[in-house]
């Protein structure tokens, strides 16, 4: 097992958004009345003249945002995920995403991390449709340093972007020096055998089940998808490749997430065994975030016998 610092991705965020607020005055941010949760009340308390809270009226922040950007502000808009995929889902596609409007939108409780809140606050299907969204760019952050290193990055790209972000603390892998490349994946561990891509936090299950394969005499690859579109099919075909069997991991449903887009891409140029660790396409329950994650398909026996169920397929040849 593991032993990792853990600290919630909303957190660094909220810390995140200061730093950038100071840097850049062009940054404001619009919050659906969930400050509290999505820690924009630390932007809020340093420059209030820059913060907007439009209560629990969603549709209506996401067209503020889409205007703020035609006037030159580089606006940060801030609910739930569930929320801004469905309920603002108009305003996203045709107010943003279609004129291209400089609009980042914070998608804060992804996956299960609403875990007592319900199936109903539960964001397993938010990928899949922002990732249909043509020229919206897509970013799931495996821990609270990618999410820091992330938002500078985001803020000068021109043009809509989607920031999922995750509620729970999570095990912090990367360094002070890790460097965010929109785009680009991050190998954090060579290998040969097979290759262990995911996105979003649970990163550090799939670093514990690779710990577990080369226990059993494996040699896994290890590889972070963090931009999910437009993604980085380089490193995805090389490690087709390199390593002739993947394995995918998400919380979200396996279907129209990463392990759909890792799967077009080795479909399309590359063909390998592809098996896909994520919710397996049902509503989840009401519970502890970690006991939901091991109930929904995404403990670390998963992950392992996902790798070696590949493996098998690829000698199968």
């Amino acid at each position: 097992m593991r032993t990792q610092k853990m600290i919630a991705q909303r957190e660094a965020y909220g810390a995140g958004l200061v730093e950038l607020g100071k840097a850049n005055p062009n940054v404001a941010v619009l919050d659906a009345d969930v400050s509290n949760s999505t820690r924009t009340l630390y932007f809020a308390k340093e420059f209030p003249e820059r913060f907007f809270n439009f209560g629990i009226a969603e549709q209506n922040m996401m067209a503020a945002a889409a205007g703020m950007a035609k006037c030159g502000l580089i606006p940060f808009v801030n609910t739930f995920s569930f929320l801004a995929t469905y309920r603002a889902a108009d305003q996203l596609r045709t107010s943003i995403v279609y004129p291209k409007a400089n609009v980042k939108i914070a998608a804060t409780y992804g996956g299960l991390s609403d875990s007592f809140d319900g199936p109903t606050h539960q964001s397993i299907a938010d990928l899949a449709m922002v990732r249909a969204l043509p020229d919206l760019t897509v970013v799931v952050p495996a821990d609270a340093v990618e999410v820091e290193k992330a938002l500078p990055v985001l803020a000068e790209h021109n043009g809509p972007v989607w920031l999922r972000l995750s509620r729970n603390p999570s095990p912090v892998i990367y360094g002070d020096d890790f460097e965010f490349i929109l785009g680009k994946a991050t190998v954090l561990r060579e290998g040969t055998d097979v290759t262990l891509m995911s996105c979003g936090t649970v990163l550090g299950r799939v670093l514990e089940a690779a710990d577990q394969l080369v226990e059993e005499g494996l040699n896994p690859r290890v590889v972070s998808i963090s931009t999910l579109k437009p993604l980085d099919e380089e490193t995805i075909l090389a490690a087709a490749r390199e390593t002739g069997a993947i394995v995918t991991v998400e919380e979200h449903n396996i279907l129209g997430g990463l392990g759909a887009a890792v799967s077009e891409v080795v479909a399309d140029q590359h063909p390998c065994p592809v098996k896909r660790v994520g919710i397996p396409d049902t509503f989840a329950d009401t519970g502890p975030y970690d006991v939901l994650l091991d109930k929904f398909g995404l403990s670390v026996d998963n992950i392992v016998k996902a790798a070696n169920d590949a493996l098998a397929l690829k000698k199968k040849g």
